[in-house]
């Protein structure tokens, strides 16, 4: 099954504290679970210092439903490896209606590029767009 990209659904974020309540995924059960808690504690932390309202999930210990129970606006998917990275995870939280910050189908870096020169962006879009057909770009933020 894909899931079907609703452009209508998105509406651009000017401040953190409009993200709502954030859930990161983080941990798992996955043979990737140590690295999965060391980038999603670095994600935590990144999101609370930029002002978010960010809360760690790790969904090992605890059901995926607490993220529409306990009323979570979108998630931010830290998991690596099965389960986090193959798409099921994703089938899940469109199945409970909750946003989710990341490519549909991809996972680690794959389709992604760096462009320092405006020149050179057609060419990062065309390398994503065979993997893709919706692709986005982002401001780089430098650091750990």
């Amino acid at each position: 099954m894909r899931l079907i990209y609703d452009p209508r659904a998105e509406r651009r974020i000017a401040a953190p504290g409009e993200f709502g309540r954030v859930a990161v995924l983080y941990g798992g059960d996955s043979s990737e679970r140590e690295i999965s808690l060391l980038s999603g504690n670095a994600v935590l932390e990144g999101l609370r210092r930029r002002g978010v309202d960010a809360h760690p999930f790790d969904p090992r210990d605890r059901p995926l439903d607490e993220l529409s129970s306990k009323r979570f606006a979108r998630v931010w998917i830290a998991l690596h490896g099965p389960g986090g990275e193959d798409g099921t995870l994703q089938g899940a939280l469109e199945y409970l209606g909750v946003p989710y910050m990341k490519p549909a189908t991809q996972g680690s870096s794959v389709g992604m590029s760096k462009v320092e020169r405006a020149a050179d962006l057609p060419a990062a879009y065309a390398v994503a767009a065979k993997l893709e057909p919706l692709v986005f770009a982002e401001a780089w933020i430098p650091g750990p």
